[in-house]
């Protein structure tokens, strides 16, 4: 066996970042990613099987038929099941769960999916710093289909863009980001940043090997519309944000920012960190 020396990184050409895969609900659109929540919460209220909206959010950002399965076996969930209907979930309900989610969700994506303020801004100056841009969703193809055609109204066209039905297994597996990087034609994946909501989205750039970004007021783990979020008192506030930023860095983030307004700053730090030799 021979052990070869490792060329030392400050030694290699000097990488800036190339690529951003921005996630949906909660990112770029949709502020406090109601329109996923609603459909989620109303499924289960029509299955005669309410679950609030704290528990509905856990599973948040994987593909939306593995978010119920795991809110389903989240213990609390599980156990209120077994003893409302006498035997645990099968996947037959989870089908039925489904079916219900996705009646109401395509009823209601569009009416949630304007743009979160900032997020052209962000999005030119990212293309400005050479960056190409990709985004992922747990939503299936056709919703992501309704929520892009008001996003491009608006201006916001990413270059590409992947559902849950491109990919298997969703996130938090690293494959939507991968696939992202491929289809951008960008690598090493250090030169990557997932910008994302969720646990399981910013989880999901860490086993990439890209840089991950957590949106904190404007995403899920808040959970509030703006107009809700300002009109909290200062202290619930400053709770609901401390909370979010805590499950966020738990996933995994290297950065945490309020919305996608503070991106391109980012950008930036993450740039002077790849020239000076660091890594994800």
């Amino acid at each position: 066996m021979i052990e070869v020396e490792p060329r030392r990184l400050q030694d290699s050409e000097p990488l800036t970042l190339r690529a951003v895969v921005l996630d949906w609900a909660g990112t770029t659109v949709d502020y406090g990613s109601r329109a996923p929540i609603t459909a989620i919460l109303a499924a289960f209220d029509e299955a005669g099987f309410p679950v609030t909206e704290a528990e509905a959010r856990q599973p948040m950002g994987r593909a939306k038929r593995d978010h119920l399965q795991t809110l389903l076996a989240i213990p609390e969930v599980a156990a209120r099941w077994r003893d409302a209907k006498g035997r645990p979930s099968e996947e037959s309900d989870i089908d039925y769960l489904y079916e219900n989610f996705l009646r109401v969700q395509a009823g209601c994506v569009a009416e949630h999916s304007g743009l979160i303020p900032g997020c052209l801004e962000a999005i030119a100056s990212c293309r400005e710093m050479g960056l190409k841009i990709g985004s992922s969703t747990g939503y299936t193809r056709e919703l992501l289909a309704a929520v892009a055609e008001r996003a491009c109204g608006e201006g916001y066209t990413p270059d590409v863009m992947l559902s849950a039905d491109d990919v298997s297994p969703g996130r938090p597996a690293p494959w939507l980001c991968v696939e992202n990087a491929r289809r951008l034609g960008v690598y090493p994946m250090a030169s990557v940043v997932k910008v994302d909501d969720t646990p399981a989205g910013v989880a999901a750039g860490r086993n990439a090997g890209a840089w991950s970004v957590g949106v904190v007021q404007s995403g899920n783990e808040v959970g509030l519309t703006l107009e809700a979020f300002d009109a909290l008192a200062p202290e619930r506030r400053e709770a609901a944000v401390v909370q979010a930023c805590e499950r966020l860095t738990k996933a995994g983030a290297h950065f945490l920012i309020d919305t996608i307004a503070e991106l391109p700053a980012v950008v930036e730090r993450i740039n002077e960190k790849l020239v000076q030799g660091e890594r994800p």
